[in-house]
C-alpha cells in the first residue's frame, strides 16, 4: 500500500480529485475567513485593529513550520527508502514554505512597528523563523545546483534533516529565552488564552490557507513529476 501511494504514476492519477475541491475550498473559505476577521471579531483591548494582522500572520507562520515538517518527513523517506516521489514533494515544499516564512516575518513586522514601536528586533522567536527563511533558501538552491536530480535531492535532503533542529527553537524560544515575542496563546486547546470571537476567525484563516496550500503543492508536484518524465524520455532518445 505504502509503494502505491509513493508511485507519482498513482499519484497524477489521483491529484485532480483532490486538487479542484481543495482549491475551491480555499477560496470560499478565505472569503468567510476575511468576514469573520474584519467584520465579526472584535478589536482587542490593548493592540486595537492592529491586532487583525494576527489573522494572516499566524496561519503563515504555524505553515512556515508544518511546511518544513513535511519536507524534513519526506528527506528522511528519500534518504532511507529512496523514494522518488518524496524527492519530488521536498522540492515542491520549499518554495511554498519559503513564502509563508517570507510573510510571517513581513507581517512580524507590520505588527510589531505599533506593537513594539520597531520593525525589527534580534528576538529569538523572529532571528530562528528568518534562519528558517535562509535554509528554505538553502534547500531550493542546493536542489537545483546540481545538474542530476538524484544529487541535488539528496544533498538537499541532508539540510532539511540537519536544518530540523531550527524548528524547537522557534517553536519554544519564547519559553526559553527573554524576548519581546509574546508567549504562545494557544498553547493547549482545552484552555487557550484567546477569546473564541478571535479563535473562531483565526483558524478558519488557517484552513483556509492550509487549502490553497495543499491545491497549490499539488500543481508543483504534478509540474514536477512531468518535467522528470521528460528529461527522462529526452535522456533516453540521445
Amino acid at each position: 500500500m505504502f509503494t502505491k501511494f509513493a508511485n507519482p504514476n498513482y499519484f497524477l492519477k489521483i491529484s485532480d480529485k483532490i486538487y479542484y475541491p481543495c482549491f475551491l475550498s480555499s477560496i470560499v473559505l478565505f472569503f468567510i475567513s476575511l468576514y469573520f476577521s474584519f467584520f465579526a471579531s472584535p478589536p482587542d483591548y490593548l493592540q486595537g485593529e492592529t491586532v487583525r494582522i494576527m489573522y494572516v500572520h499566524v496561519p503563515c507562520a504555524w505553515l512556515s513550520l508544518s511546511t518544513y515538517s513535511i519536507m524534513a518527513i519526506c528527506s528522511f523517506f528519500s534518504i532511507v527508502f529512496k523514494h522518488t516521489l518524496a524527492d519530488i514533494i521536498a522540492r515542491a515544499c520549499a518554495p511554498v514554505g519559503a513564502c509563508f516564512t517570507l510573510a510571517t516575518l513581513i507581517t512580524g513586522s507590520i505588527w510589531g512597528k505599533p506593537t513594539w514601536g520597531t520593525w525589527w528586533v534580534w528576538d529569538a522567536r523572529l532571528t530562528s523563523e528568518l534562519v528558517l527563511f535562509f535554509i528554505y533558501l538553502g534547500h531550493i538552491f542546493i536542489s537545483n545546483a546540481y545538474d542530476d536530480r538524484r544529487k541535488g535531492d539528496r544533498n538537499a535532503a541532508i539540510l532539511t534533516l540537519v536544518g530540523i533542529v531550527n524548528l524547537p527553537i522557534i517553536k519554544w524560544s519564547v519559553d526559553w529565552w527573554n524576548t519581546l515575542h509574546q508567549p504562545a496563546s494557544i498553547s493547549k486547546f482545552s484552555s487557550p488564552s484567546i477569546d473564541d470571537s478571535m479563535l473562531i476567525p483565526l483558524f478558519l484563516m488557517f484552513f483556509s490557507f492550509l487549502l490553497f496550500f495543499t491545491s497549490l503543492l499539488i500543481l508543483r508536484i504534478k509540474s514536477e513529476i512531468v518535467v522528470r518524465k521528460i528529461e527522462i524520455i529526452e535522456l533516453n532518445n540521445n
